[in-house]
């Protein structure tokens, strides 16, 4: 992997992001252990700035393009998390944002895109191509892309989740046999994977997807790079690649334990049970970990579980279908 993100570039991304990101805690809660019987640490990156883990890979993306040019005009593309935390990095360093976004993205994300002083282009994802519209304003304006998860530097930002959580489990004296983590294209996962087996060098890290969109879980199955079906629907609207990043599964494809699905169904019930027990606040592709764990109890009883809660930007009506369900 020398010409992929490495450990070394996992440590730069955090020496880049001290001081900027939040150091998010790591924590531990009785009633979930002894309902999976199990002990199980949560990394809670909903709390991070712009309430999800990408705000690390954007930050740490644009901080290296800007030591290495004066241009300080930026074009991304995402649902939402992405978006937000482009939209954020930039204006923390006097840069301008573009962000070309669904039309069905959550409002929540929408709003917190403008508030950072971002430009947002909207699309419908059903008829168009998102990376072409960013790629043709990147053409016309000259803004460098950020990539939102198939990038060297994104991945390291990325990484500094797993980085972290290593650092809180060995101050604990905890050697974790298990990681899950959501997985959308793959960014995550991938710097988590880099870091996490850095230190614990048997962990088992398994990618948590939405059903209908397990790209990459069968891609590792299949040892090469697949795509979702289209026409498929879910409540995970930060996880829905259609196909792995191709530096991500490189990546992946080393690392990855076998990956894991989860219905809609099993996210509604962990969104409550994130907000009854464990009081927190999270969105569907975040909670996509905690479902796994709490439908699959049997898989993980007498395991040492590492569980990433990789956001919080929650449409308020999907948290009230989640209540009424």
């Amino acid at each position: 992997m020398n010409d992929l993100t490495t450990y070394t570039d996992i440590l730069a991304a955090a020496r880049t992001l001290n001081g900027h990101s939040v150091p998010t805690p790591l924590i531990n809660n009785k009633l979930l252990d002894d309902l999976i019987g199990a002990q199980v640490l949560i990394k809670c990156e909903n709390l991070q700035m712009t309430g999800s883990f990408k705000f690390r890979g954007a930050f740490n993306k644009i901080s290296h393009l800007l030591n290495n040019s004066a241009n300080k005009l930026f074009v991304a593309w995402s649902s939402g998390n992405h978006a937000q935390a482009v939209a954020a990095a930039s204006a923390m360093s006097d840069a301008k944002a573009s962000i070309v976004m669904p039309r069905d993205a959550p409002e929540i994300k929408i709003e917190g895109t403008k508030y950072f002083g971002a430009e947002i282009i909207f699309y419908d994802r059903n008829t168009e191509v998102r990376e072409d519209i960013g790629t043709q304003l990147a053409g016309e304006t000259g803004a460098q892309i950020i990539p939102p998860y198939d990038d060297e530097q994104v991945i390291a930002g990325q990484g500094t989740v797993g980085l972290e959580a290593a650092a809180q489990m060995l101050a604990l004296d905890v050697s974790p046999d298990i990681a899950l983590v959501p997985c959308g294209g793959g960014g995550l996962i991938a710097g988590c994977a880099i870091a996490l087996r850095q230190h614990f060098p048997n962990i088992i890290i398994h990618p948590v997807e939405p059903k209908g969109f397990d790209d990459t879980g069968r891609s590792l199955t299949l040892g090469k790079r697949v795509s979702n079906s289209p026409g498929e629907s879910s409540l995970c609207d930060s996880l829905l690649a259609p196909t792995p990043g191709a530096v991500t599964f490189k990546i992946n494809s080393q690392l990855l334990g076998s990956g894991k699905v989860v219905s809609d169904e099993d996210i509604q019930f962990a969104l409550m049970f994130a907000m009854k027990q464990l009081k927190m606040v999270t969105e569907p592709g975040g909670v996509a970990a905690l479902a796994d764990l709490l439908c699959n109890k049997e898989t993980y009883k007498g395991k040492k579980v590492l569980v990433i809660l990789s956001g919080g930007n929650v449409d308020p009506a999907i948290l009230e279908q989640a209540i009424n369900s």
